[in-house]
């Protein structure tokens, strides 16, 4: 698995702003989140994204959903 750039406890922290913007758990946020962050990071297409994230195709799809529905948005003004 390639290194990730949350540790618990930021990702403890990232939960609780996630929760109040009614971004719900779930099984696999944690890696949703670590794979945007490591497509950041690394400039690599959607579909170079190491499978240990998840199925890149997902990923895509979910990334547009929440780019779309302006979450990264509301997200991104509260951490910055």
């Amino acid at each position: 698995m390639p290194r990730t750039m949350l540790t618990d406890q930021h990702w403890q922290k990232l939960k609780v702003i996630l929760r109040n913007l009614s971004i719900h758990h779930n099984s696999n946020l944690r890696n949703f989140i670590e794979a945007i962050l490591y497509r950041i990071r690394t400039g690599c297409p959607w579909r170079d994204i190491p499978c240990c994230f998840g199925h890149s195709n997902s990923i895509f799809k979910r990334f547009n959903r929440w780019s779309s529905s302006g979450k990264f948005l509301r997200l991104f003004k509260l951490l910055a």
